[in-house]
């Protein structure tokens, strides 16, 4: 069963690479072509120079195929070029120009071929990244997916455009050094040929221990690098903390692992190519000894002894890099897994009868029960009507399931059919497709996330094409426009990473303004508005009144001064709806609203 899965495995990375390899399969092409164009010409050098000492200039009667000797004879014949060795001077010169041209035309196409590979890769990658489930992404951390995308994206490259392509280039350096030394001296070939069988399967079998390591040094550099991410985007806290001394400890253990298994992974590599040169050069040493020795007994000549060691170079370097690229094997298989981890991963489908539903209808919950994966019951038989164009405020303690019901109805979680069902004016989001219900919905999460860009930017982010006029009406139903002009550069100021030049009622109000220029007919607050003091919270909620009347907005807070104004409120409690109204009808109910209503309203409210 495993055999037959992983077999399944290899067939479908094979299909990705090769998906990959569009645009860049014809540039292989040609650099393969024009390796085996330089292969050839090596091949031609040691058989110029055998016929210049054996029949040039030895007197020997020339056994080249026939073509060779017709050109041969048209110029003269051998005594001829051997008083006039400047001809076959020029002949090694016009096979040099060859390889030389060759080998620029294999570099230029092979660079090109590998850049296009890497450009593919990163573009299908990305695509689908921004495709994949939101659960998908909560399971994967950040810094892993980027040494993915980046370090195992180049480790594939650099197999396919310095090692695939000269396995081609090998395989027939092998083939036709093997079949010109058996031209010459059959048993002195079989004699060079002895080591390789132990090299070839000594490299097999190291293949599989490599490949191993591999895997785990890939494994702890993506720990490393997201530890390295983590620590960066979160400075802040750590600095706050003085959690520095730790955080380094942290790091430098993990560091030291790395380092440890990339130690060990250079020892076991160290005895491979140790071992094969050793093998290599007995090679070489039974070809020297037992070719003077064919010399001497008369059954091989000068030209050819000085050709044979010239193709046993040939067939010995081959020989010597299949440890070298056996560890590159080795290290893109690994590499190449990780990417498939990726491009395997399902991204989301919509029902096929998907359709763009009317979002301007009532919303209903009917029966909603959710639990994340592998985890506890969040939400239990959730039940209520959200009427069209009114304001729904939902309260609850930290874990009660707020965040979780704007979730499903943003569809970032899928609903299974047996746990009830959220329809938008009577169509069920299953039904809805995906694109158009997000572009429909307008989110301010709890954690607003600002990107390192300029605010105008971040404001028009979601906007297929925004304006400055409508940034700058967004920026003021948020409460923010007077903020950004008294900034020196006004809309134009840099936003630092996640927003951290900006406070966390301006970083909320931004977010608040980058939702608002869409102007959806669905809006929520998922508790966006706690950063800000309880004045500038009422401000936003007049002017998203005025200006978007019309739009059903859900308010997710803690704070009852936040939710008074609303058409409905729902008290959750343990994934539960345990009481629902309005604020006047809550406020003395006798319930959780109660109680929290009196808390505040007798405590002087401290903000941000």
């Amino acid at each position: 069963m495993k055999t037959k899965q992983s077999e399944t495995n290899k067939k479908q990375t094979a299909a990705l690479l090769w998906h990959f390899l569009k645009g860049a399969k014809r540039y292989f092409l040609v650099a393969i072509l024009a390796a085996a164009v330089t292969a050839l010409a090596d091949m031609l050098q040691p058989q110029i120079i055998r016929a210049a000492i054996d029949c040039a200039l030895g007197g020997e009667e020339g056994d080249f195929p026939t073509f060779v000797m017709e050109l041969v004879d048209r110029v003269g014949g051998f005594p001829y070029l051997g008083k006039h060795l400047w001809i076959m001077a020029l002949a090694v010169l016009a096979v040099a120009l060859v390889q030389v041209l060759s080998q620029y035309a294999f570099r230029v196409c092979n660079t090109k071929a590998s850049e296009t590979l890497v450009k593919t890769m990163r573009d299908r990658l990305f695509s689908h990244i921004q495709h994949l489930p939101f659960s998908w992404h909560m399971k994967n951390r950040t810094g892993d997916i980027i040494q993915r995308c980046t370090s195992d994206i180049d480790t594939t490259k650099n197999f396919l455009s310095e090692q695939l392509t000269s396995i081609f280039r090998i395989s027939l350096l092998l083939i036709l050094s093997i079949t010109f030394m058996c031209s010459m001296h059959p048993i002195l070939t079989l004699i060079a040929l002895i080591p390789t069988p132990v090299i070839i399967l000594y490299s097999f079998h190291f293949h599989r221990k490599v490949h191993d390591g591999f895997e785990e040094c890939d494994e702890n550099e993506g720990k490393l690098s997201a530890m390295a991410q983590e620590n960066l985007t979160g400075v802040r806290v750590v600095r706050a903390f003085g959690q520095e001394r730790a955080e380094i400890d942290k790091f430098q253990k993990q560091n030291q692992r790395y380092t440890k298994l990339w130690e060990d992974m250079g020892k076991t590599l160290s005895r491979f190519w140790s071992t094969s040169d050793v093998l290599s050069g007995i090679q070489v040493m039974l070809v020297v000894i037992f070719g003077a020795y064919f010399c001497i007994s008369g059954s091989l000549h000068s030209g050819e002894y000085i050709a044979f060691i010239s193709y046993n170079s040939m067939m010995v370097w081959p020989i010597r890099q299949l440890g070298r690229m056996i560890s590159e094997l080795s290290k893109a298989g690994v590499s190449i897994d990780r990417v498939a981890y990726i491009m395997h991963a399902p991204t989301e489908q919509d029902d096929p009868e998907a359709i763009d539903a009317p979002m301007d209808g009532d919303i209903c919950f009917e029966h909603v029960s959710f639990a994340y994966e592998n985890g506890p019951q969040i939400l239990h038989d959730i039940h209520f009507t959200m009427k069209a164009g009114t304001t729904l405020g939902i309260l609850g303690g930290t874990g009660s399931g707020k965040s979780t019901l704007m979730l499903l109805l943003d569809k970032l979680y899928p609903l299974d059919e047996s746990c009830g069902r959220i329809t938008i004016g009577g169509t069920d989001i299953r039904k809805i497709r995906t694109e158009h219900l997000r572009r429909n919905i307008g989110m301010v999460l709890q954690e607003p996330y600002l990107f390192s860009r300029t605010i105008a930017e971040n404001i028009g982010i979601a906007a297929s094409a925004p304006d400055m006029q409508a940034i700058r009406s967004a920026a003021e139903a948020a409460a923010l426009d007077s903020a950004i002009r008294s900034f020196a550069f006004g809309y134009d100021t840099m936003v630092g990473e996640r927003g951290v030049t900006l406070s966390g009622g301006q970083k909320q109000r931004a977010a608040i303004a980058r939702m608002l220029v869409n102007e959806t007919p669905i809006m929520i607050f998922d508790d966006s508005l706690s950063a800000v003091d309880t004045e500038t919270d009422a401000k936003i909620r007049s002017a998203i009144e005025k200006r978007f009347g019309t739009a059903s907005v859900i308010l997710i807070s803690h704070r009852i001064t936040t939710l008074s104004a609303a058409d409905k409120i729902i008290v959750l409690d343990r994934g539960r709806i345990v009481e629902e109204g309005t604020h006047d009808t809550l406020k003395s109910a006798g319930g959780i609203y109660q109680k929290i209503y009196e808390t505040q309203s007798g405590t002087q409210e401290v903000t941000a």
